[in-house]
């Protein structure tokens, strides 16, 4: 008498009990591969603040790593100090958003605060600022400050509806005013004709009164904030 033999169980789309196993090396190599972008971009950081004609060669001496894996990571210079400038958009972004929730209502003053928490911010990136201009070009830099650029647009119009501001430019212009304020005095900082910590409170001032409020009330709401900030 014949036997037929047992049919096999029917395939099924399930991982085998090796499949976590398999997957771990990948997870490890992206981890790997993530820390040695993040070492990069904070050496990268460092080495250009230092030398701004710090070479890829540089930075991957002083990250520890071969010359590949730099480019692996950032195909050119220019698209790693762009990566540089993304992180410290992203920075500002943060922070304009920020002051501007905590003084919603009050556009001076939310104007003032978003200055003062982004001088803050921009500060420590000031020295690469003339890199940065010159690797992606101010059209590239205003490009990533859309969103900040569209919130404080609309920010100045209520303040110059409101008559808090008085100004013979339209808000989209004054957004130009306070950028150029915040880059002019960033290379004052630079060239040693301001010092740095007073660099925040200059720039909120003088764009306040470029924006029409009288010296002495820009400057009292100007050290109002700074010294809510600072509690």
């Amino acid at each position: 008498m014949s036997r037929t033999k047992p049919t096999p169980p029917p395939a099924t789309d399930a991982p085998s009990p090796s499949a976590p196993a398999a997957a771990a090396p990948a997870t490890a190599a992206t981890a790997r591969a993530d820390a040695n972008r993040r070492r990069i971009l904070d050496v990268a950081f460092t080495e250009l603040t230092r030398d701004p004609d710090a070479t890829m060669d540089q930075i991957a001496r002083a990250a520890g790593v071969v010359r590949r894996t730099v480019y692996g990571h950032f195909p050119s210079r220019e698209a790693l100090v762009g990566a540089i400038l993304d992180e410290a958009v992203a920075a500002v972004t943060a922070a304009h958003s920020a002051a501007y929730a905590s003084a919603a209502e009050d556009p001076p003053r939310a104007v003032a605060s978003a200055m003062l928490s982004i001088w803050h911010v921009t500060d420590r990136y000031r020295l690469l600022l003339s890199l940065a201009q010159r690797a992606v070009t101010m059209e590239g830099i205003r490009e990533r400050l859309a969103p900040v650029h569209a919130a404080g647009t609309e920010m100045l119009q209520r303040a110059l509806d409101s008559g808090r501001f008085v100004s013979p430019l339209p808000a989209r212009a004054l957004v130009y005013v306070l950028e150029n304020t915040m880059f002019g005095l960033m290379e004052a900082v630079n060239d040693g004709v301001l010092e740095a910590e007073e660099g925040g409170r200059a720039a909120a001032v003088s764009f306040l009164c470029a924006a029409g409020m009288p010296p002495a009330e820009a400057a009292a709401l100007v050290a109002e904030v700074d010294a809510a900030r600072g509690a």
